[in-house]
Parts: structure tokens; sequence; C-alpha cells
């Protein structure tokens, strides 16, 4: 809050502060996900969790989308609970000493050698299975803090013109089901009022066609008022910059993709960084042209200030002494199971996590409305 003076002198009410540029957000989970692909130990993961969470906690609007990041945490209790039942009834790789249970093993033809269902259970494999699952809902919450931290709205003005219309299309089915529960919930509150029965399956067909109805005519009003303030206009370009633009476009997210692969594998570590950067140059180069077609302004735009550069900064920098992290001392990043040890807390990686709270305290604190 910043307190400002009237002319004769008296206080004024606070200014609230203006919020967070949405991409920052997206910048600061994206780095804290790219960390958790580094690393396999329970603990690290466990707090690059909290981490998110708590800025989660602490800076979250309240808007529709702000709840999804319950929905990816339970996600990713399901992706733990999966893993863990195929390393039960499938096996593992892994091979281990300690077994825990002895299942029924179905006999298998010939041609599904080396596929078994049932059989030992080891504790090496099940332990493997939990630091691989984690490591993939740990990524995945991450996601979901994005999503639950940055306007959607908001974020489709910041995007290029190259992808506004692809923008718009996920902006819409982002904010669909938000809409469609609170349509459900509102319609079930008012079948209770009413005496009527809102559970099973009777209940869920008289409240379902009110809900059809009601997202059909909010289609139809939303493209109306689309229309009217000139989305999907374009201006004309030759047909060489169009095909120049779908080529660099194209070619340059592909050699992102391919890049980034190699980055975050160890066998990519000669040409991930080379081919990640020319990838990146020539998608910038074909946004840049596509943005010719888009006639359209930009009204209020939000400003990437230093708090925006603060927040990239905590998450990239936590990602960057992870891969220091995981080049120094593997072993501390990635605890073996054979044979099974505890994982141990190595304490400079986790003081680097903790950078990931800074926009707690950077973040703005006044709510902005719905």
């Amino acid at each position: 809050m910043a307190r400002t003076r009237a002319p004769g002198g008296h206080p004024t009410q606070p200014q609230p502060r203006a919020p967070l540029h949405p991409g920052a957000w997206w910048l600061w989970a994206l780095a804290l996900g790219t960390a958790a692909t580094r690393t396999t130990n329970p603990l690290l993961l466990t707090l690059l969790i909290a981490t998110s969470a708590y800025v989660v906690a602490t800076c979250r609007q309240n808007t529709p989308w702000s709840r999804s990041y319950n929905a990816f945490l339970k996600l990713a209790l399901a992706v733990i609970l999966i893993r863990l039942a195929f390393a039960i009834l499938l096996g593992s790789p892994i091979p281990g000493t300690h077994t825990l249970v002895t299942l029924p093993e179905v006999p298998l033809p010939d041609w599904a050698q080396g596929i078994r269902i049932g059989g030992r259970v080891h504790a090496e494999g099940l332990v493997f299975a939990l630091y691989d699952a984690l490591r993939l809902a740990t990524l995945l919450i991450c996601v979901g803090a994005a999503n639950a931290l940055a306007n959607p709205t908001r974020l489709l003005k910041c995007l290029p013109g190259a992808l506004y219309e692809m923008g718009v299309a996920v902006v819409v089915g982002l904010t669909f089901a938000p809409n469609l529960i609170a349509d459900v919930q509102r319609l079930r509150a008012a079948r209770r009022l009413r005496g009527r029965p809102d559970n099973g399956i009777r209940g869920l067909l008289q409240v379902g066609l009110p809900v059809l109805e009601g997202a059909l005519e909010r289609s139809v009003a939303l493209a109306a008022a689309m229309d009217a303030r000139g989305y999907g206009r374009t201006a004309d370009v030759p047909p060489a910059v169009r095909r120049t633009t779908t080529a660099l476009t194209l070619g340059g997210l592909l050699g992102v993709c391919a890049g980034t692969y190699g980055v975050l594998t160890a066998e990519g570590g000669t040409y991930g960084l080379p081919v990640l950067l020319t990838g990146l140059t020539a998608a910038l180069i074909g946004l840049r042209l596509g943005g010719r077609r888009a006639t359209r302004t930009r009204y209020r735009p939000d400003p990437w200030d230093a708090r925006a550069w603060l927040v990239t900064a905590s998450g990239t920098t936590v990602a960057a002494l992870m891969f220091v992290a995981a080049t120094k001392d593997p072993t501390a990043l990635e605890p073996g199971v054979i044979p099974l040890t505890a994982p141990t807390l190595p304490l400079w990686p986790a003081a680097a996590i903790l950078l990931g709270l800074l926009p707690a305290a950077l973040a703005p604190t006044p709510k902005e409305p719905s």
C-alpha cells in the first residue's frame, strides 16, 4: 500500500499497488518445476511443494481460477497412487532383496516375455516408484500454482498478436469449467431451498438441462460481445510474409521442444542449449512477424516492473542453483535405493529452494475483483 496526502495535508486512502504481471507468475512456477526435474530427493521435492503452496496461500486472489490449485493437488496425488499401483501389479525394473508381499502371478504367453503381472513386491522398487512419481507430482503442482496465481484474462492481453486467437480459445476453455461448476452449485442450492431432491440420477438430470442451457446462452453472448469488439479481424499481409511466419514459428517451436529435451536430459548436454537458443530466436522472429496480422490495441497494458523481475529472478535462481547442485553433488539430489537408505537433506540446495518464497513478500496483498 502506498499512502498519499491531499493538498490540505490530510492523508488519503492508501492506493493499492498494481497487480503483478501474470507472465512473472508463470516464469516463477515453471522455473520451480524445472528445478524439480533435477532431483528425486523426496525432502527437496517436498520443500518445493511447500514453497509453492505457501506462495499460493499468501498471494492468490478470490477468483474462480485460484481454486484450481486444489484440483492440481488431487491430480498429483492420483499420479503417485497410480504409479505405485503399477509398480505393485507390474513389477519394477529395480531389483530388490526386501520382499514386502508376494502376489499371485498371472501366467502370460511367450510373446509377452519381459512382462509380468503379480509376483514379488520389493521395497526397493516401491521406493524408486515413489521418488519418480513425486517428481512428476511436484511438476504438476508447480503448474497448478501458476494457474492459481496468474489471471488468465490479463495473461491473454500480454500474448503476442500471433498467438492471440489461440490464447482466446485457451482462456475460454479455462474459464468454462469454473463457471459450469458454479452453475451446478447454484441450481442445486435452489432445488434444496424448494424442497426438491438434488442428488441421484434424477436430480442430476433435472439440473443438467438448465446448466447446458445457461452454458449455451453464455457462449452466444460471449461470441456476440467478441464480434462487437472486433475480435478475429486481421490485417492483409503478403503471402510470402505469411509463409515465412508459419515456417519460423513452427520450426522455432520444434527447436525449443528439442532443445529443452536436450537440456533436461544427460544425453543432450552438447546440442541442447544451441538448439534451444536457435529455436527460441526463430520463434520470436516468427511471432514478431505474425503480430502484423493483429490490428488491435491494448487497454491499460500490464507493466513489467521491478517486482516482476524479482519474482522471475527468484524462480530462475532456484532452477539454476539446482542445476549446479546436480552437477556438483549428484548423489545428494538422486538418493539411491540399493541399498535402501534414508534420504538426507542437502543444506545449500534446500536453502536455494527457499529463495522461491520471495514472491510471498513481493506480491500485492490487496485482492483484485473477480
